[in-house]
């Protein structure tokens, strides 16, 4: 018996390997490197851009001001990162019978699902990390605000709120993507209709 479930196993992995490699030589033929510079440079701007906005604008706001932006940056990355979830886990059948009888936002989403691993990259790479960065630098100015205000440790104020950041956006990103998993369908149609109306279908 032990040796009937060696062999089945045995033959399970080289079938699982067979198809991994498959899969593998399949991708390598279709990695767009102009794709990957154009992202890794739009990262690159953006994350400076934002940095340095937030460097300069927030110490010249008032602190509530400042924790609604932690709290408006923490939001978006948590949104941004359920609609990349949603788009590489929805299906492309019922979209593909929404456009074939013209349904708004239905071609716009098909495209989306086709260009999925792209959108993810977007969405859960380029606007989560920035979206991380700008609530963590804001993090860094709003303690410093804090133990000014309040006069507590610097330390201490650094480390609760630095945590109250990632708690929050750890927390809000799990609670989003097992929303993104059940719901993918109608989060997908959602912003594609929003798109769809920035674009010609």
């Amino acid at each position: 018996m032990k040796k009937l479930e060696k062999s089945v196993l045995k033959e399970e992995m080289k079938n699982l390997k067979t198809i991994t490699e498959r899969k593998e030589r399949k991708n390598k033929k279709i990695v767009d490197i102009n794709w990957i510079l154009k992202i890794t440079l739009l990262a690159f701007t953006l994350s400076i851009v934002f940095s340095f906005l937030c460097e300069i604008a927030l110490p010249k706001v008032d602190i509530v001001v400042e924790i609604l932006l932690i709290f408006l940056f923490i939001f978006l990355g948590v949104l941004f990162d359920m609609i990349g979830v949603a788009v590489t886990s929805a299906d492309i059948e019922p979209f593909n019978s929404m456009s074939s009888r013209k349904v708004k936002g239905a071609k716009t989403a098909v495209k989306l699902i086709k260009k999925s691993d792209k959108v993810s990259s977007f969405c859960n790479d380029v606007i989560g990390d920035i979206c991380g960065i700008i609530s963590g630098s804001a993090g860094t100015i709003v303690s410093v605000s804090l133990s000014n205000t309040l006069s507590f440790s610097p330390l201490l104020t650094t480390l609760i709120t630095t945590a109250c950041i990632a708690s929050l956006t750890i927390g809000g990103k799990a609670l989003g993507k097992s929303y993104a998993v059940n719901k993918n369908n109608l989060i997908l149609y959602k912003f594609a209709k929003l798109v769809a109306h920035f674009r010609k279908e």
